[in-house]
């Protein structure tokens, strides 16, 4: 890698590039530049109307970007929309990972992406009337950086110059190449210098942001609903990366503190949509007189979406977790056919990848030569079965009585030394095979009370711990437990936060990600592999390849997603009937007239 000055040099001196209309992780964009508007949004949707969602939860203050206090969702929100503050580029819900013209109406980096440059859009303006600028820009990524959330804070560090060229563009310089970088900045929010207060941005507020987007804060009930109007001088209406969006005069979002309350208000009428996660509630409980008028519509979405890892996190940091072998035969007895059967209304689908449900995972499928190539300075890093046809998850017969089923991850765990004296397995250094399962509250508690169970039959004893949500963070921060249920969410573009969750350097260092304790040169390797990664054909052999390894580690044991979404609305409100990979989008939904 270039000394940062040398490479500085060669950055500043030395680089060709062209301004484009988008910019793709991988690859190019798809759309071209004269797209009149995203596939999967009706261009000519009405507008007008309200729309009233819920949200679990309370909130103190109104500004998103900031540590303190407990922001409103609503106004910066992936799945209610970028309605208040317009961010430099628009994402597209159709690819993986690309960005279109919105604040910034080109973009331009080069091969290495060692910089990037925005050139805004003459038109845009905050919702006060002041233009956007250059100055605005840089001035937002120095307030986030000092005041903002963490994240923010990351991003910057990153960058070695930012500066204004020419009447309207701005270009950040970075400290080293990097592909992701130019797209997450294109993401990021513009904030006007001209009203904010670096010495005040910090603290908690309840009075409205300017901001750029479609809406403005119109009202604020602390701690119960905001109220968000449509900003009829809205400068971006027009633009083909929202043309189809924002088709509400007035967003209302009320908070429950309660789920089921808020269910209650979205089957009185209250709330427009409800976004449903429980497959109990979405077998038995829509049975309600509006939904059987007709009047409330139950949708499913299929969509392209990686399943993530939700399981039990097994800590290499402790024994027994420390020897692979018992990781691989624990990750074999967890009964899914029983759980999915008894607990979960039949509606989940097992994981058996970080990546199912999507062209980047690697069960069913035989690596690659490109995957072969980079895992062969690792010949012990992935299980011959692994690297010839992924992971395949042990099948039991549902009925929780499966000795089959048991007595396979039983051999498994006698083959890494246990056997059984007094009711209990044992291994060689004459300790019972034990260990706690820490939950966040009561989070999780029936599925792991019946896996406790399952397990007891073979002689372990698994102690589930309740604690509550500041004990569980403490904890988790200081990595002070045996074994957690968590959820490794997915994305169809994994990238740097992969080093925080599995990366060797963030073993020690507490507070990171790295739950599992993962110390692995081979994981190393094919995160440095994915992040260099040119072309979607390389990025998904690296995906994999880095599947595999992961799977091989044994790291958690895997336990089930989704593999569609669930949507309850009143059918008041109305939706394109395109969806695209990565699901339903409420902001491009509109009122029926």
């Amino acid at each position: 890698m270039l000394p940062t000055l040398a490479f500085l040099a060669l950055a500043t001196l030395g680089v060709q590039a062209e301004p484009r209309h988008g910019i793709a992780m991988h690859g190019e964009p798809t759309l071209p530049a004269t797209f009149q508007h995203f596939p999967y949004v009706n261009p000519d949707a009405p507008k007008g109307g309200r729309v009233a969602y819920g949200w679990p939860g309370t909130f103190d203050s109104v500004n998103p970007f900031i540590v303190q206090g407990s922001a409103a969702r609503g106004s910066l929100d992936l799945i209610y929309g970028n309605n208040v503050f317009d961010t430099l580029m628009m994402r597209s819900a159709d690819e993986p990972f690309t960005l279109y013209p919105l604040v910034a109406k080109t973009v331009e980096t080069d091969e290495a992406r060692s910089f990037v440059e925005f050139t805004l859009d003459e038109r845009a303006k905050f919702s006060d009337g002041q233009p956007i600028t250059p100055e605005d820009v840089i001035f937002t990524v120095e307030l986030l950086r000092d005041k903002g959330l963490p994240r923010y804070g990351v991003t910057a560090r990153k960058i070695a110059k930012m500066e204004k060229v020419g009447e309207r563009s701005v270009r950040f310089t970075f400290n080293e190449p990097d592909r992701e970088l130019p797209l997450i900045l294109g993401l990021m929010p513009v904030l006007p210098r001209h009203a904010n207060d670096p010495a005040t941005f910090g603290r908690s507020t309840l009075k409205p942001l300017v901001g750029s987007g479609p809406y403005v804060l119109e009202n604020v009930r602390p701690g119960d609903s905001i109220t968000l109007r449509r900003n009829p001088d809205y400068w971006a209406k027009d633009l083909p990366s929202k043309r189809g969006f924002d088709n509400y005069d007035e967003i209302r979002l009320t908070y429950y503190r309660d789920e089921n309350a808020m269910f209650e208000a979205f089957k009185g009428g209250l709330l427009d949509a409800f976004i449903e996660g429980s497959s109990g509630r979405w077998k038995r409980q829509y049975n309600f007189p509006a939904k059987l008028r007709g009047d409330v519509v139950q949708e499913t979405f299929d969509t392209k979406l990686a399943s993530g890892m939700l399981g039990f996190v097994m800590n290499t940091r402790r024994a027994p977790f420390d020897d692979r072998e018992v990781r691989r035969a624990l990750a074999s007895l967890f009964d899914f056919e029983w759980a999915n059967r008894n607990l979960l209304s039949n509606a989940y689908t097992r994981t058996q990848s970080y990546w199912d449900n999507s062209d980047l995972s690697s069960h069913g499928v035989k690596a690659s030569d490109g995957e072969r190539k980079l895992l062969a300075p690792f010949p012990d890093a992935v299980s011959a079965d692994i690297m010839d046809h992924g992971w395949d998850a042990p099948v039991s017969d549902g009925t929780g009585r499966d000795r089959n089923f048991l007595r396979a991850g039983f051999d498994r765990l006698k083959a890494a030394g246990f056997a059984m004296q007094n009711g209990q397995l044992t291994g060689k250094n004459g300790r019972a095979l034990s260990f706690e399962l820490m939950l966040k509250g009561r989070d999780g508690e029936q599925l792991a009370s019946a896996w406790a169970a399952s397990l007891a039959r073979l002689g372990i004893t698994v102690t589930i711990r309740s604690v509550d949500a500041s004990q569980y963070q403490l904890r988790l921060n200081a990595y002070d437990y045996d074994m957690i249920m968590f959820n490794y969410t997915s994305s169809l573009s994994p990238g740097v936060e992969q080093m925080s969750r599995w990366g060797s350097a963030s073993r020690d260092v507490k507070g990171t990600y790295n739950y599992a304790g993962a110390n692995d040169p081979a994981l190393d390797a094919m995160i440095n592999a994915m992040l260099a990664a040119k072309d979607r054909e390389s990025f998904r052999d690296a995906t994999r390849a880095f599947d595999r390894v992961l799977l091989s580690n044994a790291y958690v044991v895997p336990l089930y997603y989704l593999p569609e979404q669930w949507l309850g609305h009143w059918s008041r409100i109305e939706r394109p009937q395109a969806t695209p990979i990565y699901g339903y989008q409420l902001p491009t939904w509109w009122r029926k007239q």
